[in-house]
C-alpha cells in the first residue's frame, strides 16, 4: 500500500486551505495586473476598451481578499475559544513556573531559574535588554552553581557600570555553558511568580508573570501560593511552615 496515496487524499486543514488560496490569489492578481497593463498599452485609441469591466474585476479581487482577512479573524476567535481564557483567568493569584528566558525588572531586581543536565566546568550569564545589548554579565567556574540540577540566578538591576536601571524593562537571560572538554552542557531556563493578569494578544492567551507577558502554552507548573509566615510569638520563638518544594509552594499541576 502506498503511503503517499493515502496522504494525497487527506483533506487540507483550514489554515492550509487559506494559505493555498492566498497564494493563488496573489498569482491571479499579478497576472490580472499584467494583462490589464498590456491591454491598456496596446488598445486601439480610436476604440478604447470599456474600463467598467476592469473595475468590476478589481472589485471582485478586493472582495476575495477581504473575505480571506475575515477568515483569519474567525480563525483567531476560534483559537481564543479553544485556548480557554476562562481557565487561564483562574490562574490569577497562582504561583506559576513558565519556560521562558524573559522577565521584567521589578523592585530593582530580576530572577530566573536554570537547570543543568549535568555538571559544567563554566557557566556564563548575560542579561540582555530589549535592544539586544548585554547590560550585565557574570561567569561562574566553581561551587554549587555549576552542579547538575536546578539553580536560581538573581540580578540586582545594575548594568556593567554599576548604574541602577529603571523598573519595567524587559530583560532576557542568556546562559552559556561548557564542560571540561569544552562541550556545551544542555540548560533550561524558567521564570516563576504570581500571575497578575491574563489577556489576549494576537490570538494568544498571555499571562503576566513578574511583569513579563508569557504565552499560556509555556506554562510548565502551577503552584498554590505559600501562606504568609506568621510573626514570631513568645520570647524569640518562630513558626515555620513545611513545604512540598524548595519554594515553599504546593505543586498542584506538575509538568510532565
Amino acid at each position: 500500500m502506498s503511503v503517499s496515496g493515502v496522504a494525497a487524499n487527506t483533506p487540507a486543514t483550514g489554515t492550509e486551505a487559506t494559505a493555498g488560496t492566498r497564494t493563488r490569489l496573489a498569482e491571479n492578481f499579478d497576472t490580472f495586473l499584467t494583462l490589464l497593463t498590456s491591454q491598456l498599452r496596446n488598445q486601439d485609441p480610436l476604440s478604447p476598451m470599456d474600463s467598467t469591466q476592469f473595475t468590476q474585476q478589481m472589485v471582485q479581487m478586493t472582495g476575495v481578499e477581504q473575505q480571506l482577512l475575515t477568515n483569519d479573524l474567525l480563525n483567531k476567535l476560534v483559537a481564543n475559544s479553544n485556548s480557554g481564557i476562562s481557565t487561564a483567568v483562574s490562574l490569577i493569584g497562582k504561583d506559576v513556573r513558565a519556560v521562558t528566558d524573559t522577565t521584567a525588572l521589578k523592585g530593582g531586581k530580576s530572577e530566573w531559574f536554570y537547570e543543568l543536565d549535568r555538571e559544567a566546568a563554566e557557566v556564563k550569564f548575560e542579561v540582555i535588554d530589549a535592544n539586544g545589548k548585554t547590560v550585565a554579565s557574570k561567569t561562574v567556574t566553581g561551587g554549587d552553581d555549576i552542579a547538575a540540577g536546578e539553580h536560581k540566578f538573581a540580578w540586582d538591576g545594575k548594568d556593567i557600570t554599576g548604574r541602577a536601571l529603571p523598573d519595567g524593562g524587559q530583560y532576557k537571560l542568556r546562559v552559556t555553558t561548557k564542560d571540561t572538554t569544552g562541550a556545551a552542557v544542555p540548560v533550561s531556563i524558567y521564570i516563576q511568580g504570581l500571575v497578575a493578569g491574563v489577556e489576549q494578544a494576537d490570538g494568544q492567551t498571555m499571562l503576566t508573570i513578574n511583569g513579563a507577558k508569557v504565552p499560556w502554552g509555556q506554562v510548565a507548573s502551577i503552584y498554590e501560593p505559600k501562606p504568609a509566615t506568621p510573626p514570631p510569638t513568645g520570647s524569640g520563638g518562630s513558626t515555620q511552615t513545611a513545604s512540598d518544594d524548595e519554594s515553599g509552594d504546593t505543586l498542584i499541576n506538575p509538568a510532565g
